[in-house]
């Protein structure tokens, strides 16, 4: 499904892990343009529920459009990592069903005035919600020099960190570094050697959008929420599209699909030990050929799903 130049990676297999109940109360915890949101609607009665996520203006916007249109819609112009406080506010105690598709969104990437993209020349802005925080322009301009190595180093795992961070603060002491053209043209300066098909800056840019938008301790930070949140049944689904995401989502699940380990003195039979949190459903699903071949952008989604206990 596309939506506003959005295509909803794994659409229909995301939703079919919810197992929606026509009463139930689900969460989209990043609403985007709605693809997932529109399907789980198409399966919910009119008794149920589905409250909606997410920071970006652009997508709150559209989002309101359709609770316009839809009652059964609430949304919410906030981080998922507000989850709890945000049910509790909306008077919700349990939900049967929560989704999380991470990363960014392609209205963002291939809108230039977001600063997202090597591709435009554009102020360098890189926030998912232009309303409050800093901007990596803003960022870059008092960064230490060790910060910014350690956040290129750690958030985009590229070898030449030290020298890019060298180079932007160098570069910063004769002029600011205001627009992604500049930042992309002083990274390919410096990186040596490149990945085939990849854009020299590609790391880098990767790097500042998720330490900026705080997106791995978002990540972090809501599931545990919605682990909690869920009656028992509801599913869990994330959608992660790089491996510093993932790994969170597959390091959460599986702890929380594993009995606590008993002490060697301990004797109990298997049914008396305390059952984990969560089942894990199935493996990790990604997209088929077909929809990496319509959509490029999917080749790097994973999906994981795990049941409350």
């Amino acid at each position: 499904m596309s939506n506003g130049g959005h295509i909803t990676v794994l659409l229909n297999e995301a939703v079919a892990a919810l197992q929606v109940k026509p009463n139930g109360v689900y969460v989209d915890g990043t609403f985007g343009r709605g693809g997932h949101s529109r399907q789980i609607l198409s399966q919910l009665g009119n008794d149920g529920r589905l409250v909606v996520f997410d920071k970006d203006p652009q997508a709150i916007a559209v989002a309101r459009q359709l609770a316009q249109q839809d009652n059964r819609v609430q949304v919410v112009h906030e981080g998922f990592s507000a989850l709890n406080s945000s049910l509790k506010q909306l008077g919700i105690d349990k939900i049967n069903g929560a989704l999380f598709d991470l990363g960014i969104s392609s209205p963002q990437i291939d809108e230039a005035e977001r600063g997202f993209s090597f591709r435009f020349d554009a102020p360098l802005d890189m926030r998912m919600d232009t309303t409050r925080g800093q901007s990596a322009a803003e960022w870059l301009e008092v960064a230490g020099e060790q910060a910014i190595h350690e956040v290129i180093k750690n958030y985009g795992e590229e070898r030449f960190s030290r020298q890019i961070a060298r180079a932007i603060v160098a570069q910063r002491e004769e002029k600011p570094i205001t627009t992604t053209g500049q930042l992309a043209r002083l990274v390919a300066q410096v990186v040596r050697t490149r990945e085939r098909g990849q854009d020299p800056a590609t790391r880098t840019f990767q790097a500042i959008r998720i330490f900026i938008n705080r997106e791995l301790e978002e990540i972090s930070g809501v599931l545990p929420q919605a682990m909690e949140s869920l009656n028992t049944g509801g599913r869990l689904a994330v959608i992660s599209f790089h491996s510093l995401e993932d790994r969170i989502v597959k390091h959460f699940m599986q702890q929380n699909s594993r009995p606590a380990p008993l002490p060697r003195w301990a004797v109990l039979k298997e049914a008396e030990r305390e059952q984990p949190p969560l089942r894990l459903i199935g493996k990790a699903q990604k997209p088929a050929a077909a929809e990496i071949a319509a959509n490029p952008r999917a080749r790097s989604a994973v999906l994981r799903v795990a049941e409350r206990s």
